[in-house]
């Protein structure tokens, strides 16, 4: 019963987070089209801070349709992603995230470039490697086949069968985290 309880709150916590999202996005977006430099505002993020290039690649996994605006209905689907989605689109999205030239398959220089970004915003991570050896190794887990790209399904495979890899990357598909994080700072302002 009071496991029960914490969901229901839980739910109303995100429907209730939903909510404000949905008033401020009316609010600051009466076109009903986000550009990038509004959603670093939406979320509170200093155009040229170190949270920049990860809201960047948020905003272009979001932007279905590549027009570079999120209109409501993406925002929608966004936001359902980011509260309610399962591993398996988490990691599809945090995949879309690394992919930076959308070709299906993520590098090493694309990896690299995400998870710098996710040290620097996240300095208190606690992890003992350098961004290389974190690459490096996240290479080994999901490159598969040993062709020096990582596929979307060798993505989520490696992370569903290596637990240090799924919480790697944990890092960068906590969204909801990241939004609701960025929500408090933008609060205070």
């Amino acid at each position: 019963m009071g496991q029960m309880q914490q969901t229901e709150n839980s739910k109303e916590i995100d429907i209730r987070a939903l909510q404000d999202m949905y008033k401020k996005f009316v609010t600051e977006c009466p076109s009903g089209q986000l550009f990038l430099h509004e959603f670093k505002r939406f979320f509170g993020v200093d155009p040229t801070g170190e949270a920049a290039e990860y809201a960047e690649r948020m905003f272009r996994a979001f932007d279905k349709n590549g027009d570079n605006t999120i209109d409501f209905l993406e925002f929608v689907a966004a936001l359902n992603l980011v509260f309610r989605g399962d591993l398996v689109h988490k990691l599809r999205w945090s995949f879309k995230v690394y992919d930076r030239d959308n070709n299906g398959f993520v590098d090493r220089t694309e990896l690299r470039s995400i998870i710098d970004s996710i040290h620097r915003i996240k300095k208190d991570s606690g992890s003992q490697l350098t961004v290389d050896e974190v690459v490096d190794r996240i290479f080994q887990a999901a490159d598969s086949d040993g062709d020096g790209y990582i596929s979307a399904e060798e993505f989520i495979r490696g992370a569903q069968q290596d637990p240090w890899l799924l919480n790697m990357l944990k890092l960068d598909m906590n969204p909801a985290g990241w939004v609701m994080e960025q929500r408090r700072k933008s609060a205070h302002f």
